[in-house]
């Protein structure tokens, strides 16, 4: 079975950046240029790599779409979104060299509609995220860069989802979005017992190797890496190969 570890670039305005948990008012900037990170993360033997419009997720609007088609340049395979709301943001996001189009608020929304482009482009064409928070005993799905909630819950629409052919699932649990507090690993359990045909991808907290390690036997099957590597906790050699 297939395990990826894959690194993250947020874009915010061209730039990288990291957010906590999900607050544009809690943003922390690299100095460094995304294109010289991905080539970093290419070198070091990555196949994916996972980059969000920060810009684009609230606004609706690809803002960040010529930085994305030139990272997917770099020599992996590049899953992107933030700001795919219309079957035309799928194909500019395609044309652009991306491998699979991450689709969040359209998918918690309108998941019909997202369930045609399952049909229309393949189901290998889409990671379908849907990311969560726990209130009020329930795993609500927030959208529009998590500034919104919806009535929709994870336990309804992940299920539903497997059942329309999706192949891949990314979860964060947002109250542990970039707070280095390791992965919620009963979520993970959660997904592989709610919809067990979804590779489910784990995001969210991840501070060491053993995380990595725990969102496996926990049943995910692949990590999203981001201000771990950015800030150097360890390296994705011993981050590909643990």
């Amino acid at each position: 079975m297939t395990f990826d570890v894959i690194p993250a670039i947020d874009l915010r305005g061209g730039q990288v950046v990291r957010l906590r948990q999900g607050d544009y008012a809690q943003e922390t900037r690299y100095a460094q240029h995304p294109q010289h990170i991905a080539t970093h993360y290419a070198d070091a033997g990555a196949s994916w790599l996972h980059v969000v419009d920060l810009d684009g997720a609230r606004s609706g609007d690809l803002a960040n779409l010529a930085v994305i088609a030139s990272l997917a340049k770099a020599g992996m395979r590049v899953q992107a979104g933030g700001g795919v709301r219309a079957e035309e943001d799928v194909q500019r996001l395609l044309d652009a060299g991306v491998s699979r189009v991450v689709v969040g608020s359209v998918a918690i929304r309108e998941p019909e509609r997202v369930a045609a482009w399952l049909k229309t482009h393949g189901a290998e064409r889409f990671t379908i995220a849907l990311d969560t928070r726990r209130r009020d005993g329930r795993w609500s799905l927030p959208s529009a860069g998590w500034t919104e909630d919806e009535t929709r819950t994870l336990d309804e629409l992940a299920p539903w989802y497997a059942a329309q052919g999706a192949r891949h699932l990314l979860c964060t649990d947002i109250e542990r979005d970039g707070m280095l507090a390791g992965f919620n690993l009963d979520l993970y359990r959660h997904l592989a017992q709610l919809a067990p045909q979804l590779a489910v991808q784990a995001s969210g907290g991840v501070r060491s190797l053993d995380d990595i390690r725990a969102a496996r036997d926990a049943g995910a099957r692949g990590v999203i890496l981001g201000r771990a590597l950015l800030e150097g906790r360890f390296t994705l050699q011993d981050a590909l190969t643990c």
